[in-house]
């Protein structure tokens, strides 16, 4: 047998009448998605998450802070917002409706850090928590850290030889 062509099917012995049961079966379980249907899930679902963002940043102006601080707040309160709705499993749900839309901004950064640790949370709190809850986010750290600090270093280089 070689490597490149290896079928379940014929490894495992099935008969014709098994091979097409299988398909068929396989066909049943396969989920069909609609990309035109999902995308538009995924731009209101983002969109809202900005409408609130938005909201957020007006009204944090109105209280006179400037610029940067309210972004901050803005940036806090989502990101509160979505551990909250994550503790409530009610951001899983946004996220299995919306997609990207929900997944993309900070707001699913934030869930994608919350929900490790609210499932592993029974196993305590350095072997369930403190190990599990970068679990998804870490990569996303890791990478987002190590890329800053290249194009840092590009940048100094740049710098020190006048190209910036």
């Amino acid at each position: 047998m070689q490597e490149g062509n290896f079928d379940y099917r014929k490894e495992k012995g099935m008969n014709d009448k098994q091979k097409q049961d299988y398909e068929k079966y396989v066909k049943q379980v396969t989920p069909t998605h609609n990309l035109g249907l999902q995308m538009l899930k995924a731009f209101i679902t983002g969109g809202m998450i900005c409408c609130v963002g938005q909201f957020i940043l007006n009204y944090c102006e109105k209280l006179n802070l400037d610029k940067q601080t309210a972004g901050s707040w803005c940036s806090l309160i989502l990101v509160l917002c979505s551990v909250v709705l994550t503790g409530f499993n009610l951001y899983p749900k946004i996220v299995k409706w919306g997609g990207a839309g929900a997944l993309v901004p900070i707001t699913g950064f934030a869930n994608s850090v919350a929900a490790p640790a609210i499932e592993y949370k029974k196993e305590g709190q350095v072997f369930g928590v403190g190990c599990k809850i970068f679990t998804i986010a870490g990569p996303v750290i890791l990478f987002g850290i190590f890329t800053s600090w290249v194009l840092g270093l590009g940048y100094w280089i740049g710098k020190c030889f006048g190209v910036f």
